[in-house]
């Protein structure tokens, strides 16, 4: 851990009553949310409490992600809003802790403290569990703690129960876990590996624990989470390893828990094994994210992907015979450097071959210290947005097509919170499409069958059918 110097002087600090009110803003993906419960959890189970404004807060937490530029451009633009409401509450004899957590703050490290004085704390995300004794030191003495180093103790196991956290809302009926962190593959454009560090699965009998107290607490859906989540190998109870797959059928036995995914998935590590509970598991929905990023080999040998266009067009026949009715989503990246025309055309060949539900599509955005990032030939911002508006012209309407195709038909859909209509309620089908439907309170957290009379570009209307 680094100590940095004070940054202002010490006798002129406000002293806080502790533990105080705590705003929390998540930044980027899904084990971004994650983590923020678990610090949320952390800190309602020493007094804190949530408020939706920061110039409430005594304590300001920026749970940051770091895969694309402009999402670091967002912390340091938040983190100017949070210094002036920090100056406001100094003057009124009020303190306020900055901490910035997550992968910014791996990246970044003390830059970010020299960059933004305001900030007090900066926090990895293999470290998080060290929140409170950080916040504390902060303020007892006045200078910036920076904690970016990978622990070799397991985080997790210094975390407190699941609990319902700093609003003590009762918890939603879907939910993330975490059963894999880091990654191993270093594709050329990725942070993960250094953010996030080696690949770590958790012991599958710790992750079978917390997911019997989530569903106690109301879940009925849960997405199992990693960066690499297909290639998680956790510690069994008799002491072997447990593949995603021995882990999912394990989880499907928790009576209430009615549905499971996971995501994100590498191609290179969809085993016989995981693709076969997809064919026997009814928890686990027909629905898989599987990034491809290219269509292009030679693109994606330079991304360090280690698979082909066609190994990837033969694993997606492979999930279909196995599950006929799965719907698929993927990641894309355009601009690659050193993309060409027809490289690029060879992208959009292969999303036609495939056909995709959903998708989320990206321009090619160089991260500092990744391989690709020092690559001859980047493609310019003209080129990239143009090819962008191409690929998302063809998956919209893929997407919009597979909702379509959707009136009609009925779904079971599990209903998780209100609709901004008053009498609605807003769900998800079993292919993650939000679902809106006019219905009761009281069906919040259960799963009703909904005859689907409408589609827009992401979402579906629909009516609930008598039982």
């Amino acid at each position: 851990m680094i100590e940095l110097p004070e940054t202002m002087p010490t006798p002129s600090r406000p002293v806080a009553a502790a533990p105080g009110k705590v705003y929390l803003k998540t930044f980027g993906c899904q084990m971004n949310v994650y983590d923020s419960e678990r610090m949320s959890e952390m800190l309602a189970a020493q007094g804190f409490t949530a408020t939706d404004e920061p110039a409430e807060a005594d304590l300001v937490i920026l749970n940051t992600c770091h895969i694309r530029e402009k999402a670091v451009e967002k912390v340091y633009s938040d983190l100017g809003r949070i210094r002036d409401l920090k100056h406001d509450r100094q003057a009124a004899g009020l303190d306020m802790v900055v901490a910035v957590a997550g992968c910014v703050a791996q990246a970044e490290g003390a830059e970010i403290a020299r960059r933004a004085p305001t900030v007090d704390v900066v926090i990895g995300p293999q470290s998080y569990h060290r929140l409170p004794d950080l916040i504390a030191k902060a303020r007892a003495q006045g200078r910036a703690q920076v904690e970016t180093t990978f622990p070799d103790d397991d985080k997790f196991g210094h975390l407190p129960a699941r609990d319902k956290g700093l609003t003590g809302k009762r918890r939603a009926a879907a939910a993330f876990l975490t059963v894999q962190e880091g990654c191993d593959k270093f594709c050329t454009f990725c942070v993960v590996p250094y953010t996030r560090g080696a690949e770590y699965s958790r012991p599958a009998d710790k992750l079978v624990e917390e997911a019997r107290r989530l569903v106690t607490e109301g879940v009925r859906e849960l997405t199992l989470l990693g960066q690499n989540v297909n290639a998680y190998s956790g510690k069994a109870p008799d002491g072997g390893r447990w593949s995603l797959a021995r882990l999912i059928r394990a989880l499907a036995e928790i009576p209430d828990l009615e549905r499971l995914r996971y995501m994100t998935s590498h191609p290179r590590d969809m085993a016989d094994d995981l693709i076969a509970v997809h064919s026997d598991c009814a928890k686990l929905m027909p629905f898989l994210h599987l990034p491809f990023q290219s269509g292009a080999d030679r693109i994606l040998a330079t991304m360090n992907r280690k698979h082909t266009a066609q190994e990837y067009r033969v694993l997606v026949d492979r999930i279909r015979q196995a599950r006929p009715d799965i719907a698929l989503s993927t990641d894309v990246i355009v601009g690659f450097p050193g993309e060409t025309e027809a490289e690029f055309e060879a992208t959009l060949e292969l999303v036609r071959d495939v056909g995709f539900a959903q998708a989320y599509s990206f321009k090619y955005s160089a991260r500092p210290g990744t391989p690709a990032s020092t690559i001859t030939g980047q493609i310019t911002e003209t080129v990239k947005s143009e090819r962008l508006g191409r690929l998302q012209e063809l998956l919209e309407g893929q997407q919009q097509a597979f909702n379509q195709a959707c009136i009609g038909r009925t779904f079971p859909v599990l209903f998780e919170r209100a609709g901004r209509k008053e009498g609605q309620l807003v769900g998800r089908s079993p292919y993650l499409q939000l679902v809106h439907a006019e219905a009761t309170p009281l069906l919040l957290g259960r799963i009703m069958q909904v005859e689907i009379s409408g589609s827009g570009q992401n979402s579906l209307a629909g009516v609930i059918k008598a039982a």
